[in-house]
């Protein structure tokens, strides 16, 4: 009975091992099918992403495409261009397997399309840039994606209307053009350095003003053009009658003394820089750094000017005052006896009476009303269409930001802030980025002859 009992057992144990094997060889196979139809047959659509920021297409023009696909990867890319019936393929890819149970090697690509629409034989007009995208998905699973855009080949047409730009080193101009585009980019290029043209003030929106400046290390030689770019990217240039007067600046020299160097150094709270640096090393470091730091904050706020010409006549300058000071003075920095720095004056020092009453040198809004560095409590005046005035070294300033001044309103009163040696007004004008000579905006004849005739002729006859 024992042994009949054992054998019994032992059938029952082996039944159950080839049971579980059996189970075992089933799951084997199952799993594998059932992690198979679910990677395989993901029903995600691969995902298109395109880098168009302006619907306009001009002569050329790269657009990036973005394809991904998280899940079995990308299989095939098209892209088109469809315009008056015709489907012109631009780019189509098919994108390497990595094998029936791993789907596509690829799960992000990136093109960059060239479009050249006269290379396709493409008219300008309303166009339709065309993406599909098919991932490995046994579904098939395909993205589309339209865009609409716009082909333009044809560049704006500029005409100058003014002449006779004459403009010495360190001076302005005015160039009056007419643009054929009103949403085109466009303005004067003298050199390397742009100043926009705007519209509103002639009732035609189609002309345009552009105030212009010659830096001062800028001579004879240098271009000066007008440029336009419409929404496609075509450009025009147009070429302009000029003359430039090279001008001569002065040489001046400027004493520093441990007296001024105890006074004023100590006012721009500069830290450590370095082991025993003395007043002479931080002196050179509000000299050059802080120096070129306070420029750029000024002439930063040329990137925004008002299309409103507040201004009317010559400018004014400081009451009774003597000039200290001129534009593009190149200064020369001794200590003890040594040369330490030099430096370029970008405006004129006016001295008059202590604290004296500081106007404003014509009608303009006040952007700016604050410490500035080296110069000091400065006021800034928008006059219009980029052009500027700058008051610094105040001991008080009686205005603030927002604020429209009529011609010699009082701003502020003069001082010894910044880095002056002592009470004056440090007075400046810049058109968009760059100062000029004020003493040209000081003179009605210059006024006359070279901005206000310009315009007065051109309001007659439009």
């Amino acid at each position: 009975m024992r042994g009949s009992s054992e054998l019994n057992r032992s059938k029952e144990k082996s039944k159950r091992i080839k049971l579980w094997l059996l189970i075992l060889s089933c799951l084997s196979l199952i799993i594998p099918i059932i992690w198979l139809m679910v990677v395989r047959l993901e029903g995600k659509a691969p995902v298109i992403h395109v880098e168009l920021l302006s619907p306009m297409i001009g002569i050329s023009k790269e657009v990036s495409i973005t394809v991904s696909d998280s899940g079995t990867g990308i299989k095939k890319i098209w892209i088109g261009l469809i315009k008056d019936g015709k489907d012109i393929v631009l780019e189509y890819r098919i994108l390497p397997s990595a094998g029936i149970f791993k789907g596509g090697k690829v799960h992000e690509e990136t093109l960059t399309i060239l479009i050249e629409p006269k290379d396709l034989g493409l008219t300008d007009g309303k166009a339709t840039l065309r993406i599909l995208a098919r991932d490995y998905s046994w579904r098939k699973n395909k993205t589309y994606l339209t865009k609409d855009v716009i082909i333009d080949t044809s560049p704006p047409e500029i005409e100058v209307l003014s002449s006779n730009h004459n403009i010495s080193q360190g001076g302005a101009g005015l160039v009056i053009y007419r643009l054929s585009e009103a949403n085109a980019s466009s303005g004067v290029h003298v050199g390397d350095n742009f100043f926009p043209g705007h519209s509103g003030y002639f009732h035609d929106s189609g002309l345009y003003l552009a105030f212009f400046a010659l830096d001062y290390r800028q001579g004879p030689d240098t271009e000066i053009y007008v440029k336009a770019t419409d929404r496609a990217g075509n450009q025009v240039r147009s070429g302009l009658y000029y003359y430039i007067k090279r001008k001569v600046f002065k040489k001046d020299g400027i004493t520093i003394s441990d007296r001024f160097l105890s006074w004023k150094v100590p006012e721009f709270n500069i830290g450590s820089t370095g082991a025993g640096s003395s007043l002479v090393d931080k002196f050179l470091i509000i000299n050059r750094d802080i120096r070129k730091s306070n420029f750029t904050t000024l002439t930063d706020i040329g990137q925004h000017t008002e299309n409103v010409l507040y201004w009317k006549g010559p400018f004014l300058r400081l009451k009774g005052s003597a000039t200290k000071a001129e534009f593009a003075d190149h200064r020369t920095y001794t200590y003890n006896g040594r040369e330490i720095d030099k430096q370029v004056h970008l405006g004129i020092d006016l001295a008059s009476v202590s604290h004296s009453p500081v106007p404003a040198s014509n009608r303009g809004k006040v952007v700016l009303a604050e410490n500035v560095g080296i110069f000091g409590k400065t006021v800034i005046l928008d006059h219009g269409f980029g052009l500027y005035s700058t008051y610094s070294h105040l001991s008080s300033m009686d205005v603030q930001v927002g604020n429209v001044m009529s011609k010699g309103d009082i701003l502020g009163r003069t001082g010894t802030t910044g880095l002056a040696g002592g009470d004056h007004l440090h007075y400046g004008v810049f058109i968009h980025n760059t100062f000029v000579n004020p003493i040209e905006w000081w003179d009605a004849s210059w006024i006359k002859n070279n901005i206000t005739s310009k315009m007065d002729e051109l309001s007659k006859s439009r």
